[in-house]
């Protein structure tokens, strides 16, 4: 079973908590919003890969990305996330993400984030989740180790490592 196909096999509850559900990105209204509409701080623009690049490499692999958008309880859209197998081996799980910048502040990104690791914990058990990110992204890193991630001795690139 391919990563995709374990993704789609959890329950319609497994997608949610009390403040986020992440949907599959299915219509050209989604694809919209995650590559236009979906807007990032000045300041955040780069530090995560665009939505944009995310997309294209589930257009290339498939079967180890999930392009997303993420609701809020209102299922109003608010951000997007990729989950998706660790790029350079596929031995891990991994996402990328963010919130819209006119919802950021209110606790989504963390419940978000939250969400995804229960997400990747059902679809693949015995698999280690595994985060990239600037070495200058503080944000991103409190966010991690808040989580119960650890930073990792590795980098990918000149990226840090998180691993859970």
């Amino acid at each position: 079973m391919t990563f995709r196909e374990k993704l789609e096999s959890l329950t319609e509850s497994e997608w949610k908590n009390s403040k986020v559900t992440i949907k599959p990105i299915v219509n050209e209204k989604e694809l919209i919003y995650a590559t236009y509409d979906c807007q990032l701080t000045k300041e955040q623009q780069d530090l995560v890969n665009p939505s944009w690049f995310e997309i294209g490499r589930s257009y290339l692999d498939s079967n180890d990305n999930y392009p997303c958008i993420i609701y809020n309880e209102a299922m109003t859209p608010i951000g997007f996330i990729n989950l998706k197998k660790w790029i350079l081996t596929k031995t891990h799980c991994s996402w990328s993400y963010y919130i819209d910048k006119d919802f950021q502040g209110k606790g989504y990104g963390y419940a978000a984030a939250e969400l995804a690791v229960k997400i990747l914990k059902a679809a693949e058990p015995e698999m280690t989740i595994k985060l990239a990110t600037e070495e200058c992204n503080l944000k991103a890193q409190k966010l991690y180790s808040a989580l119960g991630f650890k930073l990792l001795p590795e980098l990918d690139g000149d990226d840090l490592v998180f691993g859970l």
